[in-house]
């Protein structure tokens, strides 16, 4: 038993990692849950790869645990099979900190470990996020949204964050080790002392109040893609917006008009011109299909006022104020391995699984002379993809999701959080706009400044200010972060590194 109590201990500092994202937000169990790993790993015949394996297995299995509603929901699989592919998936996922544990304890004595553990970790996570087409979710960083770490999202943005997590992590259990408190509690009270003086810096200043509307049609997932659905669902959208006309900007969620854009012609022409004759705009999610090129895209479109001199408006079929998804969700929306994954299950057949790439960079939306940056569904955990699309003269950025596919879980309490991450670390304002919630809208500090309930149909009305100014994280990006663990590693290597047995 004694054997395997490291690895026991490991899946379980793993496992209470979910506490510390939202909707629960025990922020102070990250660096504790880290402790205990690390700490562990450190012990005689412990095994760097299988410890760390095992603590990831333990973080993403009950992390993303929401993944599972959506496969053994709407995937048509039994429940055995749903069961072992989201296995599979955390399985997959576990490798990366199984990664960094296993260099860490190979190459370093654990006097060194907080200088080579954040350069470790932050490879495996850039790794996490290009493998595959990339699944950054649940990176440490984000459950420090309300933490005594919060300042440093503006300087070094959540990739940052999460290195002075593991890092800070790292020295407490080198100090407990080698019994040399002082240095550890130097580090966390530079750490606590540097966030709370970031935070007293006006990075970006607010310039202009702009009304935002926003509607939430709570279509269920059963229903969005049934023909007969179609016009209850259109006629819900409108119905809605029948309230918000007086806002400069009113926002529906993906894939909110359930037709292929060409097939609703009729309907957005409408809805474009309704939007003009009220002065406003209106920015949805819809998917526009080429017969000719077979080629189909998850877009955000405008429709209604471009610029606010505008007397029309300017929707017209695959006009050039749209956006089309890059980062796309496997099996959701593209099927690797296509051609032997289709015919096994109904979960690689699902309805609009075969999308077409956008690119990486594109212009922004403009609705009634407003920039807007987009990011659709799980886009906005890519913070490198928000940053290319930020330009000069961006004004708020506008993510749009459909999470009704995870059901009264706490996955999109997840994704409002990285959400609010986003906004925190580049000091711009984020739209949020989802079919059934989390629908808010965040100021340029992070903080929630209006939200809908969930799983409710209803319309919001508030304003956000446009900024001006540049976090230091907008301007340089994981530059720092890279240079900075380089050099701590370098150091290491150069000081005290010394070969470990495997």
């Amino acid at each position: 038993m004694r054997k395997w109590l490291p690895y026991l201990l490991a899946v379980l500092a793993g496992s209470s990692l979910t506490l510390a994202y939202a909707p629960f937000d025990i922020w102070l169990l990250t660096p504790v849950a880290l402790c205990l790993a690390l700490y562990q790993l450190n012990k005689q015949h412990v095994s760097g790869f299988k410890l760390g394996w095992l603590f990831g297995l333990g973080w993403f299995g009950t992390g993303i645990s929401w993944v599972h509603v959506s496969i053994a929901d709407f995937g048509g699989m039994p429940l055995f099979a749903s069961v072992l592919m989201m296995l599979a998936l955390c399985g997959y996922l576990a490798l990366y900190p199984a990664l960094a544990f296993h260099f860490l304890k190979r190459y370093f004595s654990v006097t060194w470990w907080p200088f080579a553990l954040p350069l470790f970790w932050t490879s495996a996570e850039w790794l996490r996020s290009w493998m595959l087409s990339g699944f950054p979710w649940l990176s440490v960083g984000y459950s420090q949204l309300n933490g005594w770490l919060n300042g440093w999202f503006a300087a070094i943005g959540e990739t940052g964050v999460t290195a002075l997590l593991v890092g800070l992590s790292a020295s407490i259990v080198a100090s407990i080790y080698t019994r040399r408190f002082i240095g550890s509690g130097i580090v966390a009270a530079i750490a606590i002392a540097g966030s709370v003086g970031l935070n007293q810096i006006n990075w970006t200043s607010p310039v202009e109040d702009v009304s935002v509307g926003m509607v939430q049609g709570n279509i269920a997932q059963s229903l969005r893609w049934v023909p007969e659905q179609d016009l209850p669902t259109m006629t819900r959208y409108e119905t809605l917006t029948d309230l918000l006309w007086d806002n400069d900007i009113i926002v529906w969620p993906e894939a909110a008009v359930p037709k292929l854009e060409l097939l609703a012609l009729e309907y957005l022409q409408k809805m474009d011109a309704r939007a003009t004759e009220h002065d406003t705009a209106i920015i949805t999610g819809v998917v526009n299909y080429n017969f000719e090129s077979e080629e189909a895209w998850n877009n955000l479109i405008v429709m209604g006022k471009k610029y606010e001199q505008d007397e029309s408006g300017h929707y017209y079929y695959f006009h050039g104020n749209r956006y089309a998804k890059h980062h796309l969700l496997p099996v959701g929306e593209f099927v690797p391995f296509e051609d032997l994954l289709r015919p096994l299950a109904p979960l690689f057949d699902l309805p609009m699984s075969s999308f077409s790439r956008g690119d990486f960079q594109q212009t922004n939306l403009v609705a009634n002379g407003n920039h807007l940056a987009p990011a659709i569904c799980f886009e906005i955990a890519f913070p490198r993809q928000v940053a290319a699309n930020l330009y000069e003269d961006t004004d708020f950025i506008i993510t749009v999701s459909n999470d009704a596919w995870f059901g009264a879980s706490h996955g999109p309490d997840q994704h409002m959080q990285i959400a609010q991450v986003r906004a925190k670390e580049f000091g711009i304002p984020v739209i949020r706009a989802t079919n059934n919630g989390i629908s808010a809208l965040v100021d340029h500090h992070g903080d929630i400044v209006a939200r809908l309930p969930q799983f409710e149909a209803a319309t919001l009305s508030g304003k956000l200010s446009k900024v001006t100014g540049y976090t230091l994280y907008r301007q340089w990006g994981d530059s720092l972060v890279w240079l900075i663990s380089l050099a701590l590693y370098l150091f290491a290597v150069s000081k005290r590194a010394t070969p470990r047995e495997k």
